[in-house]
C-alpha cells in the first residue's frame, strides 16, 4: 500500500511539473504583451513594468524563477491588479467556486444514480424513457445555456429566485442546478448501463432464487456493485464541476475564481492565468489520487500486488 502511494505521488508530481512547464511555455508563446492594452504608455513606465514582473529576463531564467515560486506556493503578483496577488485572488474566489461546485456535485450524486437505477429497473418502460430524455438533455445542452434559460424563465419572469449576485443561499440554487445537469446526466447514463449489467449477473439470480426480497437484492447487491464505475470517475467529475463553473459564474455574476480566470484571459494577465490553471490542476491530481485509493476500499476485488499495481 505504502509503495503504491509513493509511486502514485511521484507520478502526480511529474504530471504537475509537466503542466507547469506547458502552461508557462504557452503563455510566453502567445504574441503580444500583458501591458500592450494599457494605451499609449510612456517607454519608461513600460520598461519599469517589464522589470518589475521579470519579463525583461531570458525565458529560461523566468521559468526557473517562476518554478521556484510555485514550489513555495507563491503564484506571484497579478499583472493587472494593483492591490491583490494571485494567491489573494485564489483565496477569495475559490471558496465561492467550491461552494457552487459542491452543491452541484451533491445534486448530481443524489439524482444521477437514482435516475439511472430507476431506468434500469424499468427497462423499456416509461420511467426508463423519462430518465434517458433527461440524461440526453443534460449532456446535449451546455450548462451556460441552461443557466440563461433559468435566468429568463425562473428568476426573471417568475421571480422565485435571484437573477444573479452573491449573498444568501438562494443565490446559489440556480447556478448549482445549472452546473449539476451535465454530471447528473452522465452519472444517470453510466448507472443505467452498469445496473443492467449487474442485474444480469449470476449472483443476482442466485440471491433472487433464495427468496431474498427485491429491495434487498437491489440495494445491497446490485446498487452497490453498479455504483463502482461512478466512483472511478468522481475525480474527473469534481474537477470538471469546478472548471465548468467559470462560465456559470460569469452568467450569474458570482464573484468566484471562474470570474477571475475569464477576466484574466481578456486582460492577458499571465500570472493569474498560470496560477489558476496550476491551482485547478493540483485539485484534479489530488482528487484522482483520492478516488483511486477510495476505489480499492469500495471494491474488495482490487488488490495491490506486484503483478497488479
Amino acid at each position: 500500500m505504502a509503495k503504491y502511494l509513493l509511486k502514485r505521488l511521484f507520478m502526480s508530481l511529474i504530471t504537475l511539473w509537466a503542466i507547469i512547464t506547458i502552461t508557462f511555455l504557452l503563455m510566453h508563446s502567445v504574441p503580444g504583451n500583458p501591458f500592450m492594452k494599457e494605451g499609449k504608455m510612456p517607454k519608461v513606465v513600460y520598461e519599469n513594468l517589464q522589470q518589475k514582473y521579470g519579463l525583461d529576463k531570458p525565458k529560461t531564467e523566468q521559468y526557473f524563477i517562476y518554478l521556484g515560486k510555485v514550489v513555495k506556493g507563491d503564484f506571484g503578483d497579478s499583472m493587472k491588479s494593483r492591490v491583490e496577488t494571485v494567491n489573494d485572488m485564489i483565496n477569495r474566489g475559490f471558496p465561492v467556486s467550491a461552494r457552487i461546485g459542491a452543491q452541484a456535485l451533491i445534486i448530481a450524486l443524489i439524482f444521477g444514480p437514482a435516475l439511472g437505477a430507476l431506468a434500469a429497473l424499468n427497462q423499456n418502460k416509461w420511467p426508463d424513457y423519462f430518465s434517458m430524455v433527461i440524461a440526453i438533455l443534460g449532456i446535449s445542452v451546455p450548462s451556460f445555456i441552461m443557466g440563461t434559460v433559468f435566468i429568463q424563465f425562473i428568476a426573471k419572469n417568475v421571480s422565485w429566485l435571484p437573477i444573479g449576485g452573491w449573498g444568501t443561499f438562494s443565490h446559489t440554487i440556480l447556478p448549482s442546478i445549472a452546473l449539476s445537469l451535465m454530471p447528473l446526466a452522465y452519472i444517470a447514463r453510466l448507472m443505467r448501463s452498469s445496473m443492467l449489467e449487474v442485474l444480469g449477473q449470476d449472483y443476482i439470480k442466485t440471491a433472487k432464487s433464495k427468496g431474498i426480497s427485491k429491495a434487498i437484492v437491489v440495494l445491497k447487491h446490485a446498487f452497490r456493485n453498479a455504483i463502482l464505475p461512478i466512483i472511478s470517475v468522481l475525480g474527473t467529475l469534481v474537477s470538471n464541476l469546478l472548471v465548468g463553473s467559470f462560465v456559470i459564474e460569469k452568467i450569474f455574476g458570482i464573484p468566484g475564481l471562474g470570474m477571475f480566470f475569464v477576466n484574466s484571459i481578456s486582460n492577458r494577465d499571465y500570472t493569474l492565468i498560470m496560477g489558476t490553471t496550476i491551482f485547478y490542476s493540483i485539485i484534479l491530481i489530488i482528487m484522482l489520487l483520492i478516488v483511486d485509493i477510495a476505489y480499492m476500499f469500495v471494491d474488495p476485488r482490487i488488490k495491490l500486488t506486484k503483478e497488479g499495481r
